[in-house]
């Protein structure tokens, strides 16, 4: 597997040289998932982060009463892991599956620990995504309490264009917090008023 892509995502924040490039591309393990195969589920320990190199994951809990809720998709190039099980190294909360066959590069906790270790940049890459994310989950929370479905659908779409069309209308219901018959209909006097 060509490891271009992450190599590219970790240099848009640090600059590695050769050796330093060898050095965490030796650490990262291939796995491919089957549509709907799960790479974590939830009560199991989140031992690695994952690195999206084909493929989609999403995110999700399951309430009380059965029903799914998405907390985040992964598209190519972008990393996903349980961070709340990841960092306190007790049993996770989410379940990461395939919505499409996947290709990823997992880096272990203890091989991230290592690299923070010998290579520290590391530590500043990976504070540049979580704070990424911290950031993206505010904003998130700050929608759903401000704004209209319609708002935040608009505000999906305007954020995350690649995955409008690739994810199933249901999953980005959950994600909007809104049932997806709700979605369906939402959907569609929108595209009316484009047309």
């Amino acid at each position: 597997m060509s490891f271009d892509l992450i190599l590219r995502n970790v240099a848009r924040h640090i600059a590695l040289n050769d050796a330093e490039q060898a050095r965490f591309t030796s650490m990262l393990q291939v796995r491919t998932l089957k549509r709907k195969h799960y790479l974590l589920q939830e009560g199991e320990v989140c031992r690695h982060s994952a690195f999206v190199v084909s493929g989609c994951l999403r995110g999700f809990s399951l309430d009380k009463n059965g029903y799914e809720h998405v907390l985040g998709f992964a598209p190519p190039g972008w990393w996903m892991a349980d961070m709340y099980s990841l960092i306190t190294q007790k049993p996770g909360i989410l379940n990461i599956e395939a919505l499409e066959p996947c290709s990823l590069l997992l880096l272990s906790k203890s091989d991230q620990e290592i690299l923070y270790q010998e290579i520290p940049k590391f530590e500043r890459f990976f504070r540049i995504i979580v704070e990424n994310s911290l950031a993206s989950n505010q904003q998130r929370l700050l929608d759903n309490l401000s704004l209209s479905a319609e708002e935040r659908y608009r505000n999906f779409c305007a954020r995350y264009p690649s995955l409008v069309d690739c994810i199933p209308q249901k999953h980005i219901a959950s994600y909007l917090g809104i049932t997806p018959e709700f979605f369906s209909k939402m959907r569609s006097t929108l595209l009316k008023k484009q047309s």
